[in-house]
C-alpha cells in the first residue's frame, strides 16, 4: 500500500513539474496559444540599420509592440519593417514611424507618432511617413576626417 502511494505522489509531482515547464516555455518564448492579441502594420524606411527582429515599438514612451520582420522591397528599394502592434492601440493614416537609439550607442527601436487623421489604419497597412535612424558613426567619421563644412 505504501509503495503505491509513493508512486502516486511522484507521478503527481512529475505532472505538475511538466505543466510548470510548459507554462514557462510559452511565457518566455512569447508564444500565443489561444490567439494573438496584436495586429500587423508595416513601415517603409530608407534604412533600418541596427534595427533587429524583436526590437520594441513605442508610442509616447510606452511599449506597444515589437518588430516582427525586416525585409527588402526590391521594386521601391526600401526596407520594410513588419511591426506587431498590441490590439487596442489605434494608429491613424497620418502616423509617423521613426527609428531611434536608446542612449548614445544603445539598441535601436521604433517609435510611432500616432497621428490624428479621421481614419484608423487597418491591419496589414503600411506607414509611409518614416524617419530612418541617424548614423552616429557617419557623423563622427565626417568630423574626424574634416569633411563637415560650416
Amino acid at each position: 500500500m505504501k509503495k503505491y502511494s509513493a508512486e502516486t505522489i511522484v507521478g503527481i509531482f512529475m505532472v505538475v513539474g511538466l505543466f510548470c515547464v510548459g507554462y514557462l516555455t510559452v511565457k518566455l518564448g512569447n508564444i500565443s496559444i489561444l490567439g494573438d492579441d496584436s495586429y500587423p502594420v508595416f513601415a517603409r524606411f530608407s534604412s533600418v540599420s541596427g534595427l533587429r527582429k524583436g526590437s520594441p515599438v513605442e508610442m509616447l514612451g510606452i511599449e506597444i509592440g515589437s518588430v516582427e520582420s525586416l525585409t527588402v522591397d526590391q521594386e521601391s528599394q526600401a526596407a520594410i519593417a513588419g511591426l506587431k502592434i498590441n490590439k487596442g492601440v489605434r494608429i491613424y493614416h497620418d502616423a509617423i514611424a521613426s527609428i531611434k537609439t536608446s542612449g548614445l550607442i544603445g539598441d535601436k527601436y521604433v517609435t510611432i507618432d500616432a497621428g490624428g487623421a479621421d481614419e484608423v489604419m487597418k491591419p496589414g497597412e503600411t506607414i509611409i511617413e518614416t524617419e530612418s535612424a541617424i548614423d552616429i558613426e557617419e557623423i563622427i567619421r565626417k568630423y574626424a576626417f574634416g569633411s563637415v563644412k560650416d
